[in-house]
């Protein structure tokens, strides 16, 4: 889809969502602890943005779709509803950004000994990349022959091997880390050994789910115009279980014609603003962020093919819209920017974006609090990452947010997540991170993962709405005191994240 195709729509709403009333000026000083709005977050409103969020209907929010679009309108339509002023591009709530999208053409062709084999179906490519081989097949049994053998220029098939070490047991998406971490451990040490090709058979782990991994692969990659290209030196193919057998024959030769798709089209943030209320901090903002892109429509899961994205992340696209209604009814001495961003799953490239282009001047932003995934697992549970080192980037900030839960919300906290040494890498996976990288005071509320993580389950009629209100209020009572508190929150010395 082409950056011209969604323009129409895109200026029918700009039209639409463009004005709004300013906000008047209140007098009076503002307790850091003491936020004014609480009862203004209302469980029954969360729970009605939520519900049309991640209804059916938006067909899961796909970045760079007619869906994410849609969404995106739904967002601002609130926003300007609630009293917000537009504060993207042009006087609208809209922040336009290009994606670019390399996929794997649906003109590439694989074949072994003469049959061919149905792209996303029997095989699949594992990354986009132009490429033609033709020639036989060398059949490995295990890792030991490639040492007993030269294989350099050599196209060599052998079975999936489990990863060292293996995902954790239970964790959400289990076949896809198991296969992404096998298949790149295998490819590598293959890629190691000169070969020109590889083929990987499905293994007993992920052969009942191939089409739900595959799915990542036939997505391709999403970039910003700026970023570099993952390489993708060799073809590296997954195939069916079935296929072994053609593999494994004497004589067995495989052709492929491997060509890729390269082309850009728009994405898009929704930004909002309430100005505050002290003549000289009213320039400084404080930064509720959050994601309204999911997966989109994606391999089916007991017959259901809408990834809704419920707690990923509709849960926090509608607390910026019930923080908004409060902090409208009573605005902060300093102004509050919400940023919706867009293709989060695809990377953090809309907050990228904005880090790099924000529509206010960067040095105003005096904190990021940005959400992610807050309303499942345990009622009381919830975790605060950016908290400790090595990923703790404000002292300051952090003990504001510490006292508003102490004061208002007593979650119990798990800060076990927020450890370096943690597997998930949590801290990496979401929209605080491009802030902090650029210096900016930044904060990741959530309530952690759940089993449905990215899969079709993720569904409004899932989440504890009461919890997500009151992380809701968490996260206003922490901006509330960044926003009244006369002096600015400063970033830690010496802050260095590991990674």
């Amino acid at each position: 889809m082409r950056f011209t195709t969604l323009l129409p729509s895109a200026t029918l709403a700009l039209g639409v969502l463009a004005g709004c009333a300013r906000t008047p000026s209140t007098s009076g000083v503002a307790s850091p602890t003491e936020p004014p709005a609480l009862e203004a977050i209302r469980e029954a409103e969360v729970r009605r943005d939520l519900f049309a969020l991640a209804s059916d209907s938006m067909r899961g929010r796909r970045a760079g779709t007619p869906d994410e679009l849609r969404a995106a309108v739904w967002v601002a339509e609130r926003a300007r509803e609630a009293g917000l002023q537009p504060a993207g591009d042009d006087g609208t709530y809209f922040q336009f950004y290009p994606l670019r999208r390399i996929t794997v053409a649906t003109t590439s062709r694989v074949s072994v000994s003469g049959k061919p084999l149905a792209l996303w179906k029997e095989a699949w490519v594992t990354a986009p990349i132009n490429s033609r081989l033709d020639g036989p097949v060398v059949w490995l049994n295990t890792m030991a022959d490639t040492v007993r053998r030269d294989l350099r220029g050599k196209i060599v098939a052998m079975s999936l091997l489990p990863p060292t070490p293996l995902p954790a047991p239970k964790m959400s998406l289990w076949s896809m880390r198991y296969a992404l971490a096998a298949i790149g451990q295998q490819s590598a040490a293959l890629r190691a050994r000169g070969v020109a090709g590889i083929i990987l058979t499905a293994d007993a782990a992920t052969e009942p789910s191939l089409e739900f991994v595959g799915h990542r692969y036939q997505d391709g990659q999403y970039l910003l115009p700026s970023m570099p290209v993952p390489p993708a030196p060799i073809p590296v193919l997954l195939v069916r279980q079935s296929v072994a057998a053609a593999l494994r024959a004497p004589k067995a030769r495989l052709q492929a014609e491997l060509s890729l798709n390269d082309f850009q089209y728009p994405s898009i943030n929704v930004v909002a603003r309430v100005p505050g209320t002290d003549a000289e901090r009213r320039q400084e903002n404080v930064l509720f962020s959050g994601h309204h892109d999911h997966d989109g429509i994606g391999a089916p899961v007991a017959g259901d093919s809408i990834w809704n994205g419920a707690d990923d992340n509709a849960t926090v696209s509608v607390a910026l819209l019930a923080i908004g209604r409060a902090w409208k009814q009573r605005p902060g001495a300093r102004s509050a920017l919400f940023v919706w961003h867009g293709a989060e799953e695809r990377g953090l490239l809309g907050s990228r974006w904005f880090a790099e282009h924000p529509t206010v001047p960067k040095s105003s932003i005096v904190a990021v609090l940005n959400g992610d995934m807050m309303g499942r697992n345990a009622p009381d549970s919830a975790a605060l990452l950016g908290s400790t080192a090595p990923h703790r980037n404000s002292q300051a900030l952090v003990d504001m947010a510490l006292k508003a839960n102490q004061n208002i919300t007593k979650f119990t906290l798990d800060n076990s997540w927020d450890d370096a040494k943690h597997p998930e890498g949590w801290y990496f996976r979401s929209d605080h991170l491009p802030y902090a990288r650029a210096g900016i005071p930044s904060l990741f509320f959530t309530t952690l993962l759940h089993p449905d993580y990215h899969t079709p389950r993720d569904e409004a009629s899932r989440i504890d709405v009461a919890k997500l209100t009151r992380m809701t209020r968490w996260m206003y009572a922490t901006g509330w005191a960044v926003s009244a508190t006369p002096q600015r929150v400063t970033q830690d010395p010496n802050f260095k994240l590991e990674r």
